[in-house]
């Protein structure tokens, strides 16, 4: 079994900064990528970043290409997501996954067997 936790997330202005931490635990952490989502209040969970956790190949979503940059310390065991330049409607809870065999769409959260429980990332105006 995985267990994930994330931390890093709080209260920031526009245009500034933060970095989440996904740490995980339990069995040797191998997955085959590790991913960010987010959620919203009102809103259903979107897909943010995700990493090729071996050859650490990224993919963004559309709204956080050149701002949001994900990566990972596999001897930690830990992958990060530095947001800057952040902005109001980047307010949401963040949760880090695992997808433990190959999907098709990394894009898709049932694409992902493993989930932390989520920091909060408000960002005002």
């Amino acid at each position: 079994q995985v267990q994930l936790v994330e931390s890093g997330g709080g209260l920031v202005q526009a245009g500034g900064s933060l970095r989440l931490s996904c740490a995980a635990s339990g069995r040797a952490f191998s997955p085959y990528r590790m991913g960010w989502f987010r959620q919203a209040p009102g809103k259903e969970r979107e897909f943010v970043a995700a990493l090729r956790w071996t050859f650490s190949s990224t993919y963004y979503a559309d709204s956080v290409k050149g701002r949001f940059t994900i990566s990972r310390d596999s001897a930690k065991n830990t992958g990060y997501l530095q947001m800057n330049s952040l902005k109001p409607e980047d307010t949401a809870v963040y949760y880090c996954a695992a997808e433990v065999s190959y999907h098709a769409n990394y894009a898709r959260s049932d694409s992902y067997a493993y989930w932390g429980q989520g920091t909060q990332v408000t960002v005002s105006s």
